[in-house]
């Protein structure tokens, strides 16, 4: 129409997010499912696996009034135990290969210990998990872990030359902060370069 004013802007419009879709009521099949589908994904401990289908279970019984969290929490163990059997679900070989992983990522041994225990594994089978890292590797575990993650997060002889002695007290905490001792961290951030790392790891 002549005379009015189309140049005011209109208003944004916000994308509209479907509706969340409301899980269905839990099963035997359905968590066998859910089970399956998860291990397809990720390695996992059975109390690790166990807390997953629980979770599942909680969500849908926000939904759904009638859902019998027990008879729930039944199927789920009933699973885990056939699981165990047939050897789809064995700690010990999680926590072996977790620990290989978290290892020559950078991690400590406190640090795997830690992150072991949160998944559910029982402290004996992480100590024997330890105690296979410790024979599969060639001297100190500790220190080649210390220089994994130094390398990884570029700390000490990985920073540029120019930069670190002003980054020597922050490398050092980091590695402290990982579950290093200060031993340890001393003396991969302290090391002159790459070479000397080489010849701690050679000397242990």
């Amino acid at each position: 129409m002549a005379g009015m004013d189309n140049s005011a802007p209109k208003p944004n419009k916000q994308p509209t997010r479907p509706p969340r879709k409301i899980p269905r009521k839990p099963n035997p099949a359905s968590l066998e499912r859910a089970a399956l589908h998860y291990l397809e994904r990720f390695a996992s401990s059975a109390e690790n696996l166990r807390r997953v289908l629980l979770r599942k279970v909680e969500r849908a019984a926000r939904h759904h009034e009638d859902i019998d969290r027990e008879a729930a929490a039944g199927w789920i163990d009933d699973l885990i135990a056939r699981y165990r059997r047939t050897g789809l679900l064995d700690d010990k070989v999680y926590a072996e290969a977790r620990t290989t992983s978290l290892h020559r990522r950078g991690a400590s041994v406190r640090k795997i210990r830690l992150s072991l225990a949160q998944k559910g594994v029982a402290a004996t089978t992480v100590e024997a998990a330890l105690e296979d890292l410790g024979e599969r590797v060639e001297g100190d575990v500790e220190l080649q872990a210390a220089i994994a993650l130094a390398r990884r997060r570029r700390l000490g002889v990985y920073r540029l030359a120019a930069a670190r002695a002003d980054y020597r007290d922050r490398d050092l905490a980091a590695l402290a902060r990982a579950g290093f001792s200060y031993d340890i961290a001393r003396r991969v951030i302290e090391a002159e370069d790459e070479a000397a790392l080489i010849a701690l790891v050679d000397a242990e």
